[in-house]
């Protein structure tokens, strides 16, 4: 029985760019990369549905509320470290 393969993102994003262009045929992209056709109409397919994405300014604002609410929780931990330490000292 043959080991499951993974592919990394970049890899499926080149495979997928490769179809989308459609320079070569699915089945001779298949097998320059040795893999099956469907798998490289799946990732075409993701890749043209996420495309969207990439263009998204409200994605980007959800990314930066993110980053700034992981900001103001580790400068609560920070502030309960120090409280803890305090606390230890003290008792």
């Amino acid at each position: 029985m043959k080991t499951r393969r993974r592919f990394t993102a970049e890899f499926k994003a080149k495979v997928a760019l490769e179809a989308i262009r459609g320079e070569r045929t699915i089945s001779e992209l298949a097998t320059k990369h040795q893999l099956h056709p469907n798998q490289i109409t799946q990732w075409k397919r993701q890749a043209i549905e996420n495309l969207a994405k990439a263009f998204d300014d409200k994605a980007s604002d959800a990314q930066v509320g993110r980053e700034a609410e992981v900001t103001k929780l580790h400068a609560k931990i920070g502030q309960l470290v120090v409280e803890r330490d305090f606390l230890a000292k003290a008792f």
